[in-house]
């Protein structure tokens, strides 16, 4: 093995234990009496979003999750009316995902004690410029892997 795919490795190892370090500390502090981190996951990712909805298909993209779980997830969270479905007016196959008001003002309401979380967390731990390298490195990253799926 040459040098540069050791670095590679060591580096791949390095970053997943510190995604893993993180998040197991984010888990135990979020405020899972309102919402499980996946249901905040699929409303976060609908809240980024304009109008505040995804197709289900795109959605799946986002997730961390299989589609069944993703189906699964979204039922559980229309019949707590976080959520709606919508038929695609543009393809009768198609439905949205669309967050409710309610979706909205939970999403609003848990995320307030996640961000602190990540705040104290992530950025407790890095610099400003430190967390800025962060991400530029990390986006480069996954559309390297997302280059390579087209």
């Amino acid at each position: 093995m040459n040098d540069e795919s050791k670095t590679a490795i060591n580096s791949w190892e390095s970053l997943f234990r510190a995604q893993v370090t993180v998040l197991r500390k984010l888990n135990q502090e979020f405020p899972s009496g309102e919402l499980s981190l996946n249901e905040y996951d699929v409303l976060f990712n609908l809240s980024r979003q304009e109008g505040h909805k995804l197709r289900i298909r795109d959605l799946n993209r986002h997730l961390l999750l299989t589609q069944p779980s993703v189906s699964r997830l979204v039922d559980r969270l229309l019949a707590r009316g976080l959520v709606r479905k919508e038929s695609d007016p543009g393809d009768g196959r198609g439905t949205f995902v669309c967050l409710t008001d309610e979706g909205y003002a939970l999403f609003r309401r848990v995320a307030v004690s996640h961000s602190a979380s990540i705040a104290r967390h992530v950025g407790g731990a890095l610099t400003t410029t430190e967390l800025q390298q962060l991400s530029v490195l990390s986006d480069k990253l996954r559309r390297s892997i997302d280059a390579t799926e087209e």
